[in-house]
């Protein structure tokens, strides 16, 4: 009975780990559910990338249905979602606060007018910490935030135009009018 055991234990585990692993080849690595989805957003209060003197922060918000979006000229996935990003702002749709996250001010900057500037204010995360607070995993990331300043969505990877049909912009339309 000994021996069997012994043999046995290991392929249990064996055959637990195949199952996780197998199961684990059919999600979306970008549903990744956030904790903050349903709760209010972190605080923060940051350095404006045009306007060095002028700080912005969540407080600025409240009222407003906005979006966060965080985005570094580093990012070669935030390059894929930009266009969107700037067309969006042109509708008027909502309020988009870029999050420059671990960047230099002068790419930042660089990028913005290289690009088109759709946020209506861009605010530098030069240490990350306010990403962390945010529980960003990666750039770029963007969340829809409601009157009251609570999460109401995430979005993990850049933006594509099916989401932002499909997802945000129906969201935002209905945080509006509550």
């Amino acid at each position: 009975m000994k021996s069997a055991w012994r043999w046995s234990l290991p392929f249990l585990v064996f055959a637990a780990l195949a199952v996780f692993l197998y199961t684990g080849l059919f999600r979306d690595p970008r549903e990744v559910p956030s904790p903050l989805i349903g709760k209010p957003a972190p605080a923060f209060a940051l350095r404006d990338l045009h306007e060095p003197g002028r700080t912005f922060g969540t407080t600025d918000m409240r009222g407003q249905v906005w979006l966060l979006n965080v985005w570094a000229s580093w990012c070669e996935s935030c390059r894929i979602e930009h266009p969107l990003l700037v067309d969006l702002a042109r509708q008027k749709i909502v309020p988009i606060v870029g999050l420059d996250y671990k960047d230099k001010d002068d790419l930042g900057k660089k990028w913005l007018a290289d690009r088109g500037n759709p946020y209506s204010v861009s605010i530098v995360d030069g240490d990350g910490r306010v990403g962390i607070d945010w529980g960003v995993y990666g750039v770029p990331e963007t969340f829809v935030v409601d009157k009251e300043g609570i999460i109401r969505y995430k979005q993990i990877g850049p933006v594509n135009a099916d989401v932002l049909a499909k997802t945000i912009v129906p969201l935002v339309r209905r945080l509006q009018q509550s």
